[in-house]
Protein backbone atom coordinates (compact mmCIF):
# COMPACT_ATOMS: atom_id res chain seq x y z
CA UNK A 1 0.00 0.00 0.00
CA UNK A 2 1.84 3.47 -1.16
CA UNK A 3 -1.29 5.62 -0.01
CA UNK A 4 -0.32 7.58 2.61
CA UNK A 5 -3.48 9.93 4.46
CA UNK A 6 -2.89 12.20 7.41
CA UNK A 7 -5.84 11.87 9.09
CA UNK A 8 -6.96 12.95 12.55
CA UNK A 9 -5.44 10.53 15.18
CA UNK A 10 -7.16 11.28 18.98
CA UNK A 11 -3.67 10.49 20.66
CA UNK A 12 -2.18 13.05 18.63
CA UNK A 13 -4.51 15.81 20.26
CA UNK A 14 -3.24 17.92 23.60
CA UNK A 15 -6.74 18.40 24.83
CA UNK A 16 -7.21 14.18 24.82
CA UNK A 17 -7.39 13.06 28.15
CA UNK A 18 -4.43 11.48 29.69
CA UNK A 19 -6.55 8.65 31.30
CA UNK A 20 -7.55 7.36 27.95
CA UNK A 21 -4.68 8.20 26.57
CA UNK A 22 -2.64 6.16 29.43
CA UNK A 23 -5.00 3.26 28.72
CA UNK A 24 -4.29 3.19 25.24
CA UNK A 25 -0.93 3.03 25.13
CA UNK A 26 -1.03 0.09 28.30
CA UNK A 27 -2.52 -1.83 25.78
CA UNK A 28 -0.45 -1.22 22.74
CA UNK A 29 2.99 -1.77 25.22
CA UNK A 30 1.46 -5.18 26.38
CA UNK A 31 0.69 -6.13 22.45
CA UNK A 32 3.99 -5.26 21.22
CA UNK A 33 6.13 -6.60 24.31
CA UNK A 34 3.92 -10.10 23.97
CA UNK A 35 4.30 -10.35 20.49
CA UNK A 36 7.54 -9.65 20.03
CA UNK A 37 6.62 -7.22 17.49
CA UNK A 38 10.78 -5.32 16.98
CA UNK A 39 12.90 -8.89 17.29
CA UNK A 40 13.68 -8.62 13.46
CA UNK A 41 15.16 -5.18 13.72
CA UNK A 42 17.42 -6.27 16.87
CA UNK A 43 19.99 -6.99 14.45
CA UNK A 44 20.03 -3.41 12.47
CA UNK A 45 19.99 -1.61 15.92
CA UNK A 46 22.65 -3.64 17.57
CA UNK A 47 24.77 -2.70 14.52
CA UNK A 48 23.81 0.98 14.94
CA UNK A 49 24.79 1.05 18.22
CA UNK A 50 28.12 -0.85 17.53
CA UNK A 51 28.87 1.90 14.51
CA UNK A 52 28.15 4.92 17.07
CA UNK A 53 30.24 3.06 19.31
CA UNK A 54 26.86 3.30 21.96
CA UNK A 55 25.78 1.05 25.00
CA UNK A 56 22.21 3.11 25.44
CA UNK A 57 19.13 3.30 22.64
CA UNK A 58 17.27 6.70 23.27
CA UNK A 59 13.78 6.10 23.04
CA UNK A 60 12.48 8.71 21.65
CA UNK A 61 8.22 8.90 21.24
CA UNK A 62 7.81 5.94 23.84
CA UNK A 63 4.62 5.92 25.39
CA UNK A 64 4.17 3.33 27.66
CA UNK A 65 7.47 1.99 26.62
CA UNK A 66 5.93 -1.29 24.49
CA UNK A 67 8.21 -3.55 23.42
CA UNK A 68 11.43 -1.59 25.13
CA UNK A 69 11.76 -5.08 27.70
CA UNK A 70 11.82 -7.01 24.52
CA UNK A 71 13.87 -4.87 22.44
CA UNK A 72 16.82 -4.95 25.13
CA UNK A 73 16.80 -8.57 25.66
CA UNK A 74 17.26 -9.44 22.10
CA UNK A 75 20.10 -6.94 22.13
CA UNK A 76 21.84 -8.59 25.06
CA UNK A 77 21.21 -12.25 23.23
CA UNK A 78 22.97 -10.08 20.13
CA UNK A 79 26.33 -9.65 23.00
CA UNK A 80 25.45 -5.97 23.54
CA UNK A 81 25.23 -6.96 27.26
CA UNK A 82 25.92 -3.55 28.25
CA UNK A 83 22.54 -2.34 26.46
CA UNK A 84 20.01 -0.08 28.02
CA UNK A 85 17.32 1.87 26.87
CA UNK A 86 16.22 5.46 27.82
CA UNK A 87 12.30 6.56 27.09
CA UNK A 88 11.41 9.92 26.83
CA UNK A 89 8.31 11.37 25.37
CA UNK A 90 6.32 14.56 24.69
CA UNK A 91 3.72 12.96 27.49
CA UNK A 92 5.67 11.28 29.87
CA UNK A 93 4.24 8.48 31.32
CA UNK A 94 6.51 8.12 34.75
CA UNK A 95 4.18 5.06 36.39
CA UNK A 96 4.38 2.92 33.44
CA UNK A 97 8.11 3.75 32.91
CA UNK A 98 8.73 3.89 36.52
CA UNK A 99 7.16 -0.10 36.50
CA UNK A 100 9.81 -1.09 33.09
CA UNK A 101 12.57 0.30 35.34
CA UNK A 102 12.00 -1.73 38.13
CA UNK A 103 11.06 -5.05 35.86
CA UNK A 104 14.87 -4.49 34.15
CA UNK A 105 16.81 -3.68 37.48
CA UNK A 106 16.93 -0.27 36.39
CA UNK A 107 19.01 -1.34 32.46
CA UNK A 108 15.40 0.52 30.80
CA UNK A 109 15.37 4.23 32.64
CA UNK A 110 13.45 7.26 31.61
CA UNK A 111 13.89 11.25 31.61
CA UNK A 112 10.66 12.30 33.85
CA UNK A 113 11.04 15.96 31.75
CA UNK A 114 8.66 16.34 28.71
CA UNK A 115 11.55 15.80 25.56
CA UNK A 116 10.53 17.16 21.84
CA UNK A 117 12.12 14.54 19.57
CA UNK A 118 12.28 17.35 16.91
CA UNK A 119 14.58 19.24 19.51
CA UNK A 120 16.52 16.31 21.61
CA UNK A 121 18.15 17.77 24.43
CA UNK A 122 22.17 17.63 24.14
CA UNK A 123 22.57 15.92 27.57
CA UNK A 124 20.42 13.01 26.11
CA UNK A 125 22.85 10.88 24.21
CA UNK A 126 22.49 7.34 22.95
CA UNK A 127 21.11 6.11 19.38
CA UNK A 128 18.19 7.65 18.96
CA UNK A 129 14.84 5.24 18.29
CA UNK A 130 11.26 5.71 17.31
CA UNK A 131 8.98 3.05 17.62
CA UNK A 132 5.48 3.01 16.70
CA UNK A 133 5.57 6.94 16.17
CA UNK A 134 7.21 8.27 13.12
CA UNK A 135 3.65 8.06 10.96
CA UNK A 136 2.19 10.58 13.85
CA UNK A 137 4.74 13.43 12.14
CA UNK A 138 3.87 15.12 8.79
CA UNK A 139 6.69 14.99 6.26
CA UNK A 140 8.31 18.62 7.09
CA UNK A 141 8.00 17.37 10.87
CA UNK A 142 9.48 13.84 9.95
CA UNK A 143 12.52 15.22 7.70
CA UNK A 144 12.96 17.95 11.17
CA UNK A 145 13.59 14.46 13.35
CA UNK A 146 15.87 13.00 11.23
CA UNK A 147 17.81 16.78 10.32
CA UNK A 148 17.84 16.62 14.48
CA UNK A 149 19.36 14.05 15.06
CA UNK A 150 22.04 14.15 10.99
CA UNK A 151 22.87 18.04 13.06
CA UNK A 152 23.65 16.33 16.38
CA UNK A 153 26.21 13.31 14.74
CA UNK A 154 23.65 10.74 16.40
CA UNK A 155 22.65 7.65 15.04
CA UNK A 156 18.90 7.09 13.90
CA UNK A 157 16.11 4.78 13.53
CA UNK A 158 12.64 4.69 13.25
CA UNK A 159 10.76 1.36 13.07
CA UNK A 160 6.82 0.42 12.78
CA UNK A 161 5.49 -2.18 13.30
CA UNK A 162 3.08 -2.97 10.40
CA UNK A 163 4.20 -3.65 6.81
CA UNK A 164 0.93 -1.21 5.48
CA UNK A 165 -0.87 -3.70 4.00
CA UNK A 166 -4.72 -3.45 3.32
CA UNK A 167 -5.10 -6.97 5.80
CA UNK A 168 -3.60 -4.99 8.61
CA UNK A 169 -6.53 -2.73 8.26
CA UNK A 170 -9.10 -5.33 8.20
CA UNK A 171 -7.04 -6.59 11.71
CA UNK A 172 -6.92 -3.64 13.35
CA UNK A 173 -11.10 -3.13 13.25
CA UNK A 174 -11.89 -6.77 13.73
CA UNK A 175 -9.07 -8.72 16.19
CA UNK A 176 -7.86 -6.05 17.97
CA UNK A 177 -10.92 -5.23 19.80
CA UNK A 178 -11.42 -8.65 21.05
CA UNK A 179 -7.53 -8.87 21.81
CA UNK A 180 -8.25 -5.63 24.06
CA UNK A 181 -11.14 -6.62 25.93
CA UNK A 182 -9.28 -10.13 26.82
CA UNK A 183 -5.90 -8.83 28.03
CA UNK A 184 -6.83 -5.66 29.78
CA UNK A 185 -6.99 -7.33 33.38
CA UNK A 186 -4.02 -8.74 32.68
CA UNK A 187 -1.95 -5.58 31.65
CA UNK A 188 0.12 -4.32 34.69
CA UNK A 189 0.65 -1.76 36.44
CA UNK A 190 -3.02 -2.21 37.37
CA UNK A 191 -5.20 0.63 37.12
CA UNK A 192 -8.60 0.83 37.57
CA UNK A 193 -9.07 3.46 35.59
CA UNK A 194 -8.70 1.48 32.48
CA UNK A 195 -11.14 -1.30 33.52
CA UNK A 196 -13.72 1.23 33.88
CA UNK A 197 -12.83 3.25 30.20
CA UNK A 198 -12.53 -0.63 28.80
CA UNK A 199 -15.61 -2.12 29.84
CA UNK A 200 -18.00 0.64 31.88
CA UNK A 201 -17.82 3.41 29.15
CA UNK A 202 -15.51 1.58 26.16
CA UNK A 203 -13.58 4.90 25.32
CA UNK A 204 -10.38 3.13 24.84
CA UNK A 205 -11.21 0.82 22.78
CA UNK A 206 -12.91 2.89 20.32
CA UNK A 207 -10.33 5.10 20.03
CA UNK A 208 -7.79 2.38 19.97
CA UNK A 209 -9.27 0.84 17.01
CA UNK A 210 -9.66 4.51 15.01
CA UNK A 211 -6.16 5.95 15.75
CA UNK A 212 -4.78 1.61 14.90
CA UNK A 213 -6.43 2.19 11.60
CA UNK A 214 -5.40 5.70 10.88
CA UNK A 215 -1.69 5.07 11.77
CA UNK A 216 -1.65 2.30 9.08
CA UNK A 217 -2.62 4.44 6.79
CA UNK A 218 -0.09 7.44 7.52
CA UNK A 219 2.66 5.20 7.78
CA UNK A 220 5.93 5.87 5.42
CA UNK A 221 6.62 3.41 3.08
CA UNK A 222 10.66 2.64 2.83
CA UNK A 223 11.13 4.60 -0.04
CA UNK A 224 9.63 7.65 0.91
CA UNK A 225 11.40 7.09 4.27
CA UNK A 226 14.89 7.15 2.35
CA UNK A 227 13.76 10.60 0.58
CA UNK A 228 13.10 11.89 3.88
CA UNK A 229 16.29 10.50 4.90
CA UNK A 230 18.03 12.11 2.27
CA UNK A 231 16.59 15.78 2.77
CA UNK A 232 17.33 15.77 6.41
CA UNK A 233 21.37 14.88 5.29
CA UNK A 234 21.72 16.61 2.11
CA UNK A 235 25.51 16.81 2.63
CA UNK A 236 25.00 12.88 2.41
CA UNK A 237 26.87 12.06 6.14
CA UNK A 238 25.01 9.55 6.82
CA UNK A 239 24.66 5.76 5.85
CA UNK A 240 21.34 5.32 5.17
CA UNK A 241 19.24 1.91 4.98
CA UNK A 242 15.53 1.66 4.74
CA UNK A 243 13.08 -1.90 4.02
CA UNK A 244 11.03 -4.31 5.74
CA UNK A 245 11.88 -7.15 7.92
CA UNK A 246 9.65 -10.39 8.20
CA UNK A 247 8.57 -12.22 11.44
CA UNK A 248 8.85 -15.69 11.00
CA UNK A 249 4.83 -16.03 11.55
CA UNK A 250 4.33 -13.44 8.95
CA UNK A 251 3.85 -10.05 10.07
CA UNK A 252 6.55 -7.45 8.97
CA UNK A 253 8.68 -4.23 10.57
CA UNK A 254 9.56 -1.43 7.95
CA UNK A 255 12.16 0.50 9.52
CA UNK A 256 14.87 3.15 8.48
CA UNK A 257 18.52 3.53 10.50
CA UNK A 258 20.53 5.45 9.67
CA UNK A 259 24.58 6.57 11.17
CA UNK A 260 27.16 9.04 10.15
CA UNK A 261 29.85 7.67 7.59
Amino acid sequence: MKLRLHLFEFEDQPWFPAVIRAGMMDYLRFMITRLHTYRPIAPLLAEGLRRTDQTNVLELCAGAGGGAEDVLLTLQKLGLAEACITLTDLYPQPEAWAHIRRQTGGAIGFAPASVNALQVPAELPGFRAVFSAFHHFRPAMAEALLRDAVLAGRGVGVFEGAGKHWLELLLACTVMPVALLLITPFIRPFRLSRLVFTYLLPLIPLFTIWDGMISILRMYPPDTLLALARRADPEERYVWQAGKKRHSWGPEVTYLVGWPK
